[in-house]
């Protein structure tokens, strides 16, 4: 039993790490900042 719970919880520590990694790998300072407006496109569609 004590087995299947280790298992699991290696099981999920990859799964954080491949998370992690995925989301924070191409970004030198983290996660953007949450404050930030994209720019406004200007379409000529009018």
């Amino acid at each position: 039993m004590g087995l299947i719970l280790i298992e699991a919880l290696l099981a999920l520590v990859i799964l954080v790490a491949i998370v992690w990694w995925t989301m924070f790998s191409g970004r030198k300072k983290g996660e953007l900042p949450s404050a930030s407006v994209p720019p406004e496109r200007k379409d000529s569609a009018d």
